[in-house]
């Protein structure tokens, strides 16, 4: 599989705010890159995946 950079924007609520978050990742495609958001930045910051949304996942574009 081809791995493709993403661009994933979204907000996590962290001490009952909820903070925005910008992130680039690897991932095949983009269901792949929205596992991986809620798999990183919950066992970062011991959030389970109601307190993690997604706004939007982008495709950043290559070299």
């Amino acid at each position: 599989m081809e791995m493709q950079m993403f661009e994933v924007v979204g907000a996590c609520k962290i001490n009952n705010e909820w903070k925005p978050y910008r992130k680039v990742i690897s991932a095949p495609n983009e269901n792949q890159a929205k596992e991986k958001i809620f798999a990183d930045i919950g066992s970062k910051h011991r959030l389970k995946r109601s307190y993690i949304s997604i706004e939007s996942v982008n495709v950043v574009a290559g070299e």
